[in-house]
Order: C-alpha cells, then structure tokens, then sequence
C-alpha cells in the first residue's frame, strides 16, 4: 500500500478523533469536569437559547448640541485665562453659540485668543455697542458632519464595550442604517437591568451647588440663567423606597466623566452599602485638586444622567485624583454603574424603540425543528445516493458523516454562535457535499462506458471534475464571504456555517472518497464498480 495512501488515511483518523474530543462537550454534560470547562463549546444565538433584542435610536442632534456646549465651556476657558469676562453665554442652534462680552476693548483680543485655541469652530464678531460686544461661534460643516458620522460608531463600541463587562456571551452589537443600533443578548435573563446597562447614557458631571438659589422659586421656574434644577436620589434602606429631593445646581460643570481613569466597587464597613470609587487620570486629577482647592465648604454634586446620586460638602482640598459615589446602590446597581463609567459614555443619548424579550421554550422549538429537518434532508440524500449510486454512494454518504463532524468541530473551535439561519446553512452544506460527489461520479461513469479500468477511470473522473468542483465552492464561499461582511447577526450565522460547508466538502469530497477507492485499488486492482 503506497505511502500516499497511509498518509491520507493518518490524517482523516486524526482529524476524526480530534473532531469528536471538540464536538462531544457541546452535545453532552456527561463528560469530565475539566474537560469541560477546559474545552470550547458551539454557543446558541438569540433565537435558539432566548435572550434580549433591543434597537435602539441615536439622537444624533443631542450629540451634536453636547460637543458645541463642550466648546462653548473651552472658548469661556480660554477667555477667563486671558482675563476677559463673558457675561452671557447663549445657544444658537444644535451647532452654534453666542459669548457676549462687556464695554472696553475685549473684542479684537478676544477674537484673537479663541481662534488660536479652538480650530473647529468658526468665530465671528458680531454686534459691539457701548453696552458691549457680541461673538457668534458655528462649529464647521467637517466637525458637524464628523459628529453625525462618528455618533453611531462610537454608540456601538461603547456599548460593546459596557456588554462585555457584563459577561454576556456572543452578543451582536451592530449598526443598522444612519441612527440605529441593534443589540442581541444571547441567554440574558434579567431583561430591566440589561435595558438600563444598554440605555445609560452615563454622562457624568460634577457640578458646583447653587447655595444662594430658592429651590421653591426654581421649581416655580424663575431660574437664573447659569443654574439647572436637578433631582437629588435617595433610598431608605430598610424599605428601598427612592425618593426624589429638587436641587439647584450650576449649569456649568467643573469636571467630566471623560477624565475618569478606572471605577470599581467598594463596600463601607458599617453600613455594608455599596459605592463606586472613581480615579482620574492626571488632568482629571489636576481640575479636581484645584475645583475642591477653590470652592472649600461648598457642596459639590455628582451628577449622572441630570440625576444627583450625592452632593457632599468639600471638607477640604483633595488631591491624588480619588472620588467616590454614594447613594444607597445595591451591589448589583453599584456593579452596573462602574460598568458603565469604566466604558465611558454614550456620545449621544440612545432611545429604545423596538425592545424584545425571545423566551427559551421558542429556541428549544427552533432546535427541535432544525435538527428534525436536518435529518429528514440528511436521510432524504443519503437514500437518494445509496440507490443510485448503490456502492460508490455509500462512499459518498460516509464523507457526508465526516463532513458534518468535522464542520461542528470547526464551529466548536472557533467557538461560533449557532442561529437558526446557521442551521438552514448546515442543511445547505449537507445538500452541497454530495453534489460535489455527483459531478465526480458520472465523470466516473463517463469514462466506464468508454471501456477504461476500474482504476483508470476513478483516476480521470476525479481529475477531470477537479476544477469544477472547486470552481463551485469558490463562488459559493465569495458569496457567503460577503454575506458574513454586510449580512447582521442571523445572515452572518447563515454565512459562517455555509462557508465552514464549502471548505470542508472541498476535502471529504476530494480526499476522503478517493481514499477509500484507492485504499480497495490498493489491495487487488477493482475489475468491476458498483456505480
């Protein structure tokens, strides 16, 4: 027997055996304890074990009026280190502000200093009376539509991010048209808390407390101009009811959420209730030693999401960059608030539109049918070869079997999250690994009827229907290649086991059969086919 032969043979048994050692852990609990969890798995998508599917709607416009606030904030920066005042600040538009500055020669320095720090933003100067002078500010068309283009993207990875910390397996975080994102959560249970993870904004401020204002005239709505009304949060511990205290606090914030190096979990010793711990990076550090330096017995509030979680007195200054944020959180809340803060905010605000929760009992029926069909057609095939092709059809059906291993151990390798799609995909791979066989078998019977050898004509049948095999499961693998590329969560489940199909029909078909026909060949030359 050649070594040609004994070669091919060693590498199907090898890859048989390592097939099995990686499908069994994904087919059975029965198995040892390390090698399970030692051992990748095929994960179930959406559809078939249940979970949680969010769209969600990105108020772009929000994103864009947060950036011009933002620079509104640097411009006012830039003029107070040059010791210019502004009196007033005013919104015009999502994309464009207003500093108005007092009587004096302001304006021309002004002018200079803002187009020297800030290069997004289009200056001009406006009205200037004896009353003063009036800047009007546009962000540029490139920053607006640089906003617009990057507040979707950004959307998805912060949320992909948020995710996985949360420990879901296998979600599908993917952008859908120009302000949509779509959220698949395989296997999530608690449907509220993954809605608030997901939803969060997580704007984070810390904002000075207007110790001077009326809150009754606040909530009247005789605001000044500078101050907000916020709600403060507290829960009673022993009966968990929240309730909601108003706050005036400062429009402008001191520090942001965007400075903000690590957040962890932390427990108070006496109490046992949970608090986030914050660390700033250096510039963060920098602002807040110097905000907590200069506003000494003022109370600071901690704002997320225009909700005041704390508002602490500054007993003193604190450097070292360290903040915490109390409020009652159960370890749970307090856990998905460092999450959040941890992976950062959302660039713009997010709205559920479309929020599903898929029940296991449906993933158990999907399962159910799909295998149910899958072995109906498999059984279908396998019949229609051994009755028409009687011998060389079995061999045809045993690298079906091969086929069907060896495309679950790939999948259990790559640890790939099998959808419903994904099944229709492995009844199509099954569909495809015998037609490969067909092609190469009436080459076969061709070159019977021309009166070659057994032998000869197994040879030429496979040579000659070589490239057109392969011909057909290039296109089909381009096709699936570009499915997984533009297709979402269900069509890429589609994709991956259609293309995993192609590629491995391309080896049962080619070498696993013409193994075994060699492998008879080798023993005593065939006078007769049954084909």
């Amino acid at each position: 027997m050649g070594k040609s032969i004994w070669g091919r043979t060693t590498l199907i048994a090898v890859l048989t055996a390592a097939s099995i050692i990686l499908v069994l852990p994904s087919l059975t609990d029965s198995l040892p304890v390390a090698w399970k969890e030692k051992s990748p798995k095929i994960h179930l998508g959406l559809d078939l074990q249940g979970g949680v599917f969010l769209r969600l709607a990105v108020e772009i416009d929000k994103a864009i009026e947060n950036t011009t606030l933002r620079y509104a904030d640097d411009a006012r920066a830039i003029l107070r280190e040059k010791g210019i005042p502004v009196l007033a600040m005013a919104k015009n538009g999502i994309d464009g502000f207003s500093l108005t500055l007092p009587p004096g020669d302001f304006a021309d320095r002004a002018m200079k200093g803002l187009k020297e720090g800030v290069g997004t933003v289009d200056y001009t100067l406006g009205s200037v009376t004896s009353s003063g002078a009036t800047i009007q500010a546009r962000m540029t068309p490139g920053e607006v539509q640089a906003i617009r283009a990057n507040a979707v993207t950004q959307g998805v990875e912060t949320i992909r991010n948020r995710i996985d910390q949360f420990g879901v397996r296998e979600p599908q975080i993917v952008a859908e048209g120009e302000d949509r994102i779509v959220v698949q959560l395989p296997g999530v249970k608690d449907q509220q808390r993954a809605i608030e993870l997901v939803g969060k904004t997580a704007l984070l401020e810390f904002k000075l407390v207007d110790e001077g204002a009326s809150v009754e005239e606040a909530l009247k709505g005789n605001l000044r101009e500078d101050d907000q009304l916020l709600y403060l949060k507290n829960v009673e511990p022993q009966t968990g009811r929240a309730t909601k205290t108003p706050i005036v606090v400062r429009k402008r914030a001191v520090l942001t959420g965007d400075t903000i190096k690590t957040a962890r979990v932390n427990f108070q010793s006496q109490q046992g209730g949970a608090y986030v711990s914050l660390s700033f990076d250096n510039r963060g550090a920098r602002i807040f030693d110097r905000v907590t330096a200069e506003n000494v017995k003022r109370r600071l509030a901690i704002v997320l999401d225009d909700t005041v979680y704390s508002a602490p007195v500054i007993q003193e200054r604190i450097s070292g960059g360290e903040a915490q944020i109390t409020g009652s959180f159960t370890p749970e809340e307090a856990s998905d608030l460092a999450i959040v803060l941890r992976a950062g905010s959302l660039p713009a605000p997010v709205k559920i539109i479309q929020n599903v929760s898929v029940g296991p009992s449906l993933g158990r029926d999907s399962i159910q049918k799909g295998i149910r069909a899958a072995f109906i057609g498999g059984f279908l095939v396998i019949g229609f070869m051994l009755v028409y092709y009687r011998f060389a059809g079995l061999v045809a059906d045993v690298a079906l079997v091969f086929n069907i291993l060896f495309l679950l151990a790939g999948m259990s390798a790559l640890e790939a999250t099998l959808t419903l799609p994904g099944i229709a995909g492995i009844i199509l791979a099954i569909g495809m690994a015998v037609d490969s066989n067909v092609l190469i078998f009436e080459r076969i019977r061709e070159e019977l009827r021309s009166k070659k050898t057994v032998r000869a004509s197994i040879d030429a049948g496979y040579e000659k229907a070589f490239w057109t095999v392969v011909d057909s499961h290039v296109t089909t693998l381009i096709t699936s290649m570009i499915l997984f590329q533009f297709g979402t969560g269900p069509i890429k489940g589609f994709a991956v086991t259609l293309s995993m199909g192609v590629a491995i029909n391309l080896f049962t078909a080619l070498v696993c059969t013409k193994v075994v026909f060699d492998y008879l060949n080798a023993r005593r030359p065939m006078q007769t086919l049954s084909i």
